[in-house]
């Protein structure tokens, strides 16, 4: 799984003993990003719908969430995976803009990047197989990349990890189908059929996901766009439509009101952290109106990038950390029977989620 910034691994414990506690058969998770919580509600044998609006999120979904890993030949993906490994490098997109003009990657590893991408989009687009294949090359490249995580900047010196070479693998898929859909969550959220269980994890700031993860975002469309800045970043990211709601701290607010008032869902989940726009008691107003609440709250490392500091963009360090950690808050809304049985599912589970009875709020 690539580096992500507010991914949910820590909480995948927790979540997913929510899930099971709820005895929820079918899921939704709206804001999918890297589709860790919809994997794990799949992997509990939940038919799943992952909403993103970002390309390389709804990849993924269509990877991880939409593809019936019972339904894949072994022996077909690995030879897919052995042929695109043996191609020779070329010089193409990648390598002009993410190796001679920035460096995000070793020259060697772009210009297999850019063999590899052209391949798979020439030889294996419309197969079940793509969406496969597209993520093995985007999650081999995180791995040999020179950032942070993000790719707003790369790092003053080479990552050590960028020396490394690029290698495929096969990602590992889930039993089951789920569904994948692209588009603005507000707008999604009206539609989809009822759930028994809904996820909700919405942007926190004013920083935009398709920015982060600009170069995600050109591996899945395969396209070659005029990019600006010295992140080299798609220029399209300056128009109206790439931007979200979500991220403006004037029209967020009411944007995660209208989702949870409209997500058709017997049990609530959302999660959201103490750095962001609303506080705790606008969000527990929100989640109150849809039924009994519990909240819980998770202490959590803050994000590695803002752990290291703050430089300009000669790698110089101009401000100071201000804060280590930060408080995750995951807000459930539910039936007062339907909630108790998540609790007592949190309680036997204390161990495995982390969770203990101080870290509960019941209200």
């Amino acid at each position: 799984m690539i580096k992500y910034l507010g991914s949910k691994r820590r909480l995948i414990p927790l979540l997913s003993t929510i899930a099971r506690g709820s005895g929820a058969r079918t899921g939704l998770d709206l804001f999918t990003g890297t589709t860790r919580v919809a994997q794990a509600f799949k992997s509990l044998g939940m038919y799943v719908t992952a909403v993103d609006s970002a390309r390389y999120a709804h990849l993924f979904a269509r990877c991880y969430i939409e593809t019936d890993g019972d339904a894949i030949t072994s022996d077909e993906l690995a030879r897919a995976l052995s042929y695109l490994t043996q191609l020779p490098g070329v010089e193409g997109y990648i390598t002009a803009t993410f190796s001679d003009s920035s460096r995000f990657f070793q020259r060697e590893n772009a210009m297999r990047i850019d063999a590899i991408s052209a391949a798979i989009n020439a030889e294996f687009h419309g197969s079940v197989l793509y969406p496969i294949l597209l993520t093995s090359l985007i999650e081999a490249a995180d791995r040999i990349d020179s950032t942070v995580g993000v790719q707003m900047a790369y790092v003053k010196s080479w990552a050590t990890r960028s020396f490394m070479r690029l290698e495929l693998r096969s990602p590992i898929l889930l039993s089951g189908e789920g569904r994948a859909l692209l588009g603005d969550a507000t707008q999604l959220v009206t539609e989809i059929p009822p759930v028994d269980i809904a996820y909700l994890d919405p942007p926190y700031n004013q920083h935009r996901y398709v920015a982060n993860y600009h170069i995600w975002e050109t591996l899945v469309e395969g396209d070659t766009p005029e990019h600006y800045g010295v992140a080299c970043k798609r220029v399209d990211l300056r128009e109206d439509h790439t931007k979200s709601v979500f991220n403006s701290k004037r029209t967020m607010p009411d944007a995660l009101r209208h989702c949870i008032d409209a997500v058709n869902a017997t049990v609530i989940v959302l999660s959201y952290n103490d750095e962001s726009w609303i506080t705790l008691a606008q969000l527990q107003e929100m989640m109150g109106k849809r039924g009994e609440l519990l909240t819980i709250s998770v202490d959590s490392p803050r994000y590695v990038g803002a752990r290291i500091g703050i430089f300009n963009p000669k790698g110089e360090k101009v401000g100071a950390v201000s804060r280590l950690r930060n408080t995750e808050y995951v807000l459930i809304s539910a039936t007062a029977r339907r909630l108790q049985q998540i609790q007592n599912e949190l309680s036997a589970d204390a161990n495995e989620t982390g969770v203990g009875e101080r870290a509960i709020i019941r209200r």
